[in-house]
């Protein structure tokens, strides 16, 4: 198998992505944290403009959250971007700017997992260790007709096993065979399609010989959406915007946003404290991985400033043209662009 991943891969597989250029450990684990649950045509953009602000990880670990934060937004899923600021500052600080060599010391770090770990292990050390991504897992289970319930922990550990003993034995195939995996299972072996003409495991493949491969992989536990509501007081006095910052936990943690209210009754008293009367704005949907978060933006132009902080808490004002330094949410900064 290892053998028709590899030669695949050198000869149809993905070969013009930023981060395949250089063998940059930097470089590489900025890629896998960007691309966990993001498309890969998404990430290209995000990715250039990041290096561009930080374009090594001294850069990054000496950079503020905020600033950090702020070059993430619109990608999502900040917890990625709270570890990657975090992580950097560990590399510089207990490994002298150098990420280690070997997956398990990588998997120490702050935000890598197993899988990233061995990414990057691979890709720039040449170890032979298994990555096993959402795509490779539906690789693999396909190939070796897994029908066991990878929402049970036992079930992914054999997975895993299955993972390593398929290694090439060879080192310097590592890199090949790694993004032969990810290529065949983003551009191949897809979830709902299965291009099985195309594929080089095609004739080793148990899925595609029971004429089903779209049963695999199995996971039983789905998650339940919910549904939530909320209102933002939009205030602003000169030119500028009052925004607070989130709690260190939670949605949208750490980022700024305006304040935020469970119902209007709330924010309308908040409103009349200050004696302002503020006006309805179109409402934004906004879908999140356990849920689809409706938002109501109330606006209101206050004359004078000195009292928001003594009714609303902790925040501060920011002149709009400044806005673009803070973390913000992705459907607040596209509501506050000019």
């Amino acid at each position: 198998m290892a053998y028709c991943v590899t030669t695949w891969q050198r000869e149809h597989g993905r070969h013009g992505l930023p981060w395949q250029r250089e063998r940059d450990p930097y470089r590489v684990w900025l890629s896998e944290i960007m691309l966990q649950q993001t498309q890969v045509t998404t990430v290209l953009a995000y990715y250039a403009r990041f290096l561009e602000r930080f374009p090594d990880v001294a850069a990054l670990a000496a950079a503020t959250l905020d600033e950090v934060l702020a070059a993430w937004s619109g990608l999502g899923y900040y917890s990625r971007a709270r570890n990657l600021h975090r992580c950097a500052q560990v590399v510089i600080a207990e490994h002298g700017g150098r990420f280690p060599a070997s997956a398990e010391r990588l998997a120490a770090l702050p935000g890598i997992g197993r899988s990233t770990a061995a990414a990057i292990a691979a890709f720039c050390f040449n170890e032979r260790a298994a990555i096993l991504d959402g795509n490779v897992k539906r690789v693999l289970t396909r190939v070796l007709g897994n029908g066991c319930d990878l929402a049970v922990a036992a079930h992914e550990r054999a997975l895993w096993r299955q993972a390593c003993e398929l290694l090439p034995h060879d080192g310097a195939d590592m890199p090949a065979y790694t993004q032969g995996l990810m290529d065949l299972g983003a551009t191949v072996c897809l979830a709902r399609r299965s291009n099985c003409l195309v594929c080089p495991l095609q004739s080793l493949c148990i899925a595609r010989r029971e004429g089903r491969p779209e049963a695999y992989p199995v996971k039983t536990r789905r998650l339940v959406r919910g549904a939530r509501e909320s209102w933002w007081l939009w205030l602003e006095h000169a030119d500028a915007i009052w925004l607070q910052q989130r709690a260190a936990k939670g949605v949208w943690a750490g980022l700024w946003s305006l304040p935020l209210f469970d119902d209007e009754a709330a924010l309308q008293s908040a409103a009349q404290l200050l004696g302002v009367t503020p006006e309805s704005q179109a409402s934004i949907k906004h879908s999140l991985t356990h849920f689809d978060w409706r938002l109501h933006p109330r606006r209101a132009l206050l004359s004078k400033a000195s009292e928001v902080e003594m009714q609303l808490g902790p925040g501060r004002w920011v002149d709009r043209r400044a806005l673009h330094t803070l973390g913000m949410p992705a459907p607040l900064r596209k509501l506050l662009a000019p």
